[in-house]
């Protein structure tokens, strides 16, 4: 993969042959990349208000700078929930406002990024969008940080080049996400490719993160996986918080209430790994 990257020419923006030193995104009080690590967290669905301030106000209390959410949801079946759109992504600002957090929320096609760009702080491109090529050159137009996740069956390379439609329109501002990609197994949601962080690391100069929630579908498993993403290099973990996932509207099997959202914190924190 490495020798077949250094063949294009110029070299590729992503690659470490362009730019040797690690990107860091700075916006408001978040920073991402570097020698810290970045914990974002918050419900897979926006659904009330009242759900957003519950996990906004603990996230806060923890000390996180991060809250993600979904409006726009790309959903398997058409009959699940879609999402609450621009409603959702106005109660995110609000909710963001008012704690004093930064947003992540994804945008699924070019139409929806001038109404997204009112409220949120960063653009997510989710895994079935990666390879959504119009899209990827519209948002990298625009001055919004981009979170990039990696398709469910895309290879590296296909990833490192999906953002490199990004850097091309200018926008340098890039996050890759390791999310889990789609193998035989059944005992997980998606197989977290551990092997991605150093490779993605050692080829790029973009901040590298990891979605234990959507790799492994399994609370039960979320703090090892975490561990194990920042010793391979992560620069950050991403993990879904509900005040009652038993009756979240999207993925709620692998959604963490408020008080395991406080022992997978702490069991990062005293890890020794997370700083």
């Amino acid at each position: 993969m490495s020798d077949k990257l250094q063949q294009e020419k110029p070299p590729l923006l992503v690659s470490r042959h362009h730019k040797s030193e690690d990107t860091i995104i700075n916006i408001k009080e978040a920073v991402i990349g570097g020698s810290s690590h970045t914990l974002i967290a918050g419900p897979c669905s926006i659904e009330s208000r009242a759900q957003l301030v519950t996990v906004a106000s603990a996230l806060k209390e923890a000390g996180l700078t991060v809250l993600r959410g979904g409006a726009f949801k790309p959903r398997t079946s058409p009959y699940d929930f879609q999402g609450l759109g621009e409603e959702g992504l106005k109660i995110m600002k609000d909710v963001a406002d008012e704690i004093g957090l930064v947003t992540i929320s994804e945008i699924m096609s070019t139409n929806q990024i001038d109404t997204a760009a009112r409220y949120i702080d960063i653009f997510q491109i989710g895994a079935r969008n990666m390879q959504n090529y119009d899209l990827l050159k519209a948002v990298g137009q625009t001055k919004k940080p981009i979170l990039l996740k990696r398709g469910l069956s895309a290879t590296l390379e296909e990833f490192m080049l999906a953002a490199e439609y990004i850097l091309h329109q200018g926008n340098d501002q890039v996050m890759l996400i390791e999310r889990g990609i789609r193998t035989f197994e059944k005992a997980t949601r998606n197989t977290l490719d551990i092997s991605a962080i150093p490779l993605l690391k050692q080829e790029t100069h973009l901040p590298v993160l990891v979605d234990v929630s959507h790799s492994t579908g399994r609370k039960d498993i979320l703090l090892p996986c975490a561990k194990a993403a920042l010793a391979a290099g992560a620069d950050g973990i991403m993990v879904e918080v509900h005040p009652d996932p038993s009756i979240a509207l999207s993925d709620a099997k692998q959604q963490v209430n408020i008080d395991e959202f406080h022992a997978f914190w702490k069991g990062l924190c005293n890890s020794g790994l997370y700083h």
